[in-house]
């Protein structure tokens, strides 16, 4: 049933890179294979998963500029259920090394339809600009996730977003849809965190999950530990939210 599935937003610091980690955890967690592939150059999700993203041998980008085969480039059960495609900074150069290169926006898809049998769930971290690496993890994946952060501007650069994906649809990957929008960050001491749900919700004609993530100390403490959540802190709030998030991602596709 391999469901690809892009976590993106431009926006930085909005709770991507720690909605993709923790959701590929927390898939694994429950008895799903999954693949998880680092799409950004800072390499937050490798490192967030145990990987030492200096120290591997091959990595994203030589998988895109054809330097390496994809099971050269696979870190195996890194955790339980959960295979890693790691990147690092090297990854910041790929766009310009390809710049000339035919069906360059297909690069990933072509090394993802490989191994993709292989697994249940593959989740792409997206870098939070949209530039020809978020492209290529677009053309690869079945839908797009999008976490939005419970604050005043959570709706600026959506709308470019949701463009982008669409253009997407258009030229390149028929397949793609919008999974549906992620809140992070919530603080429940906050009207405002309230209010951004509310307006999100009567402005925008896309699925929702349930699931809200809530600003949490444990959550924010986790990567540089090289751990997600689930194994962490496994009794703290944002694992809780993560498993539930999962429990949804999985029913959604059993729906479909």
């Amino acid at each position: 049933m391999d469901r690809i599935i892009a976590v993106a937003n431009q926006k930085g610091g909005v709770g991507k890179t720690t909605t993709a980690i923790n959701l590929a955890a927390c898939l694994a967690a429950k008895g799903k294979k999954i693949l998880a592939i680092d799409m950004d150059p800072q390499g937050n999700m490798t490192s967030g998963l145990g990987v030492e993203k200096d120290q591997v041998e091959a990595t994203v980008y030589d998988l895109i500029i054809g330097s390496a085969e994809i099971e050269e480039v696979l870190c195996k059960d890194v955790l339980e259920n959960l295979d890693v495609l790691p990147a690092n900074i090297n990854l910041s150069a790929a766009e310009i090394e390809i710049m000339g290169v035919e069906n360059k926006e297909y690069i990933l898809r072509g090394e993802v339809d490989k191994i993709k049998e292989n697994y249940d769930f593959v989740i792409i971290d997206c870098p939070p600009s949209l530039n020809m690496l978020t492209i290529n993890a677009m053309t690869t994946a079945d839908s797009v996730l999008v976490p939005i952060q419970c604050e005043y501007y959570a709706l600026e650069g959506l709308s470019q977003l949701i463009h982008t994906i669409e253009l997407v649809q258009d030229r390149l990957n028929d397949k793609l849809r919008m999974e549906g929008v992620v809140f992070t960050m919530y603080d429940a001491r906050t009207n405002l965190s309230l209010q951004v749900v509310e307006n999100v919700k009567d402005n925008l004609e896309q699925t929702i999950y349930k699931t809200i993530i809530p600003r949490n100390i444990r959550l924010a403490e986790a990567p540089s530990y090289g751990m997600p959540i689930n194994l962490y802190d496994p009794k703290s709030t944002g694992a809780e939210s993560y498993m539930l998030l999962a429990d949804e991602v999985i029913h959604k596709g059993e729906e479909e």
